[in-house]
C-alpha cells in the first residue's frame, strides 16, 4: 500500500539552498514558514495544533509517525496552526482505539501541506549546525531552485508579532475538568498569546475559574473584572515586538498573583527589565531535562520554544532564577523576589507528557490562596518535582 500516488514528488527547500527530495502526504500544494525540529516520540496532534507553531514548519525527528491517527479530544485548539509537516514516513495505516480520523486525511481536511519520505536525520543535524530557518515545502513539479528564492522571501521569525494572529477575539469562559466539589475557587484571567487547551484544563482542575481574554486586552480592564490571579499564556513568535502585553503585564505585577508558561515567561521577563534573544534552533520536543534549583531535583520537560530570557539581563536584587536546563544552561524559570509572580519557559501542562511538573498549577493556585489572606504573599515555593 502507498501513502500517494507513486509520481507525486515533493520537495522541501530552505533558504541556504538546501533541497531535501521526498513525496507529498496530506494536501497537495505549497506552504512556507521557519523550519524547526521536534524530538517527541507522540503527540503529532498536540503539535500541530499548538498556536505556537504559526508561521512555521515542523521537522519530526522520530521515523514512523501517524500510526495511532487522530482524534478530536487530543487537539490543543480549534484547528492546525503549522504551516507545514515533514516526516520520514507517515503511516498508511491507523490503529488506536482512540482513533477517529487517518493522520492523511486529517492533513487534507485542514490543509497541511506535508512531506514524506525525507531523509529526517540529515535535515535536523542540518538545522542544528546551521540553525533554524525558512523553507518552502511544494508538491508536485515544482523548480527546487526557485523554491530557494521563494525560501528566502519569507519574513523572519524575528521581529514577527504572530501573537495577536491567534488570540481569541473576545474573552470567553473556559470549561476543563472538574475540580474537587470542596476546592476553593479563584477567578483567573487568562492572557491568550495562542493558549493551549491543556493549559485551561489544569487551571480549571486546579480549582479556576477561568476567563481567557484577547492578547491586547489593557491590563485596567483586567484589573476592573478583580480577578485573584492573572496567568500568560504560550504563542508563536518573537516576543519583543509585544511590547503591549509587557507593558500590561508591567501594570499588573503586584496587583495580583501572576504566573507565566513559554512566551508568558518571556513577556514576564521583558516586563521585568530582561532581554530576551533568539535561539539557534530553539528546544522542541518532550524530553529536555530542567534542574529545579530550589529542590535540586531533575524535571523531564515538554518544550517549545525559539526564544529565550537573557539570565544576565535580569536584576538578581528582584529576580530569583528557579529552573535552567541542563543540555545547554538557558533560562527556564523565575520568579520574583517580593512581588507574587513566578513563570517558566517549558511546559508543566504537557500533552500527552510528560507530567513531572504539574505541580506548578497548584503553587499558583496556593500563591492566590496566600493572596486573599495577605497583600504581600511569599514567593512560591517550587520545591517539587
Amino acid at each position: 500500500m502507498r501513502l500517494y500516488p507513486k509520481n507525486m514528488k515533493a520537495f522541501l527547500a530552505l533558504e541556504d539552498g538546501s533541497i531535501f527530495a521526498g513525496r507529498s502526504f496530506g494536501a497537495a500544494g505549497e506552504t512556507g514558514g521557519e523550519v524547526v525540529f521536534n524530538t517527541s516520540m507522540s503527540g503529532y496532534q498536540e503539535i500541530l495544533t499548538d498556536p505556537s507553531y504559526a508561521g512555521q514548519i515542523v521537522v519530526m525527528t522520530y521515523p514512523h509517525i501517524g500510526n495511532y491517527g487522530t482524534n478530536a479530544e487530543d487537539e490543543e485548539s480549534g484547528r492546525p496552526f503549522a504551516e507545514g509537516f515533514v516526516a520520514r514516513e507517515f503511516s498508511a495505516i491507523h490503529s488506536n482505539w482512540r482513533s477517529e480520523e487517518a493522520l492523511e486525511d486529517y492533513l487534507k481536511r485542514h490543509h497541511i501541506v506535508s512531506i514524506s519520505e525525507v531523509d529526517t536525520r540529515a535535515l535536523v543535524l542540518h538545522i542544528r549546525s546551521k540553525g533554524a530557518m525558512r523553507g518552502i515545502i511544494s508538491s508536485g513539479d515544482s523548480d527546487p531552485e526557485k523554491l530557494v528564492e521563494q525560501a528566502r522571501a519569507l519574513p523572519s521569525m524575528l521581529g514577527c508579532d504572530l501573537a495577536s494572529s491567534v488570540t481569541c477575539s473576545a474573552p470567553y469562559e473556559a470549561s476543563g475538568p472538574a475540580a474537587a466539589a470542596d476546592a476553593e475557587r479563584y477567578r483567573v484571567i487568562a492572557y491568550d498569546f495562542g493558549i493551549k487547551r491543556n493549559i485551561l484544563n489544569n487551571l480549571v482542575a486546579a480549582g479556576c475559574h477561568v476567563t481567557v481574554v484577547p492578547a491586547s486586552m489593557p491590563a485596567e480592564d483586567i484589573l476592573t473584572r478583580n480577578p485573584d490571579g492573572v496567568f500568560l499564556s504560550n504563542g508563536p513568535g518573537d516576543p519583543e515586538p509585544l511590547e503591549y502585553a509587557a507593558a500590561n503585564i508591567r501594570k499588573i505585577l503586584g496587583r495580583v498573583p501572576v504566573f507565566g508558561i513559554c512566551l508568558g515567561h518571556q513577556l514576564m521577563g521583558l516586563a521585568l527589565g530582561g532581554r530576551t534573544y533568539k535561539m539557534k534552533f530553539g528546544h522542541r520536543g518532550g524530553n529536555q531535562p530542567v534542574k529545579n534549583l530550589l529542590s535540586g531535583r531533575v524535571e523531564i520537560t515538554a518544550q517549545n520554544h525559539g526564544f529565550a530570557v537573557d539570565p544576565d539581563s535580569m536584576d538578581s536584587n528582584q529576580i530569583e532564577l528557579t529552573h535552567m536546563n541542563l543540555n545547554d544552561n538557558t533560562l527556564e524559570g523565575f520568579r520574583h523576589r517580593n512581588l507574587p509572580a513566578f513563570c517558566v519557559q517549558y511546559h508543566p501542562e504537557a500533552s500527552p507528557g510528560p507530567h513531572d511538573s504539574h505541580y506548578l498549577f497548584e503553587e499558583f493556585r496556593q500563591l492566590m490562596s496566600e493572596f486573599r489572606k495577605s497583600p504581600c504573599p511569599s514567593a512560591p515555593t517550587s520545591k517539587k518535582s
